[in-house]
């Protein structure tokens, strides 16, 4: 099993585009150039450094056409939304966060890891969970590969 730490995440303001449909096709360079060139358009609204995605439904209850990502980058400052970049605040929270390195295709394997060991520790999950993607994902060998940190929000049960 993975090592898996217990962090306090701070709260953050998000600027983000939704997509529909399965995890393993979401096209993360075309929103993030999207939400990257969207905020140097703002006025007095600066990106954060790391880019995340959110998760809000479950993969084994939702149709993978019917599956939402949103696809975030933090910033800091007062931006408007408009037809296609939402807005929206995470709150601070406790998350168990597990590393990951590997092609799209093995997150199933990382999620259920990280699951099992919220069960052993007493834990349910709090909200959705979602990725801070630590590198910019790499297609090799016709994969995608991604390093992120998956973040469980957590509470005691």
């Amino acid at each position: 099993m993975a090592k898996i730490k217990v962090k306090t995440i701070k709260p953050m303001k998000l600027a983000y585009i939704e997509h529909k449909g399965p995890y393993d096709q979401v096209p993360f360079d075309k929103y993030y150039a999207e939400l990257y060139g969207w905020v140097k358009q703002q006025r007095g609204v600066r990106p954060g450094f790391k880019p995340l995605a959110v998760y809000p439904d479950d993969p084994a209850a939702t149709a993978p056409e019917q599956l939402r990502t949103q696809v975030a980058v933090p910033i800091v400052g007062d931006a408007k939304a408009d037809d296609k970049i939402k807005i929206m605040e995470m709150p601070a929270m406790e998350c168990a966060v597990l590393d990951f390195k590997g092609s799209t295709e093995e997150y199933s394997n990382a999620y259920k890891e990280l699951a099992a060991w919220t069960e052993q520790n007493g834990y349910d999950w709090a909200a959705p969970p979602y990725e801070v993607h630590s590198k910019k994902p790499k297609t090799k060998g016709g994969k995608c590969i991604m390093s992120s940190k998956i973040h469980a929000p957590i509470k005691k049960k």
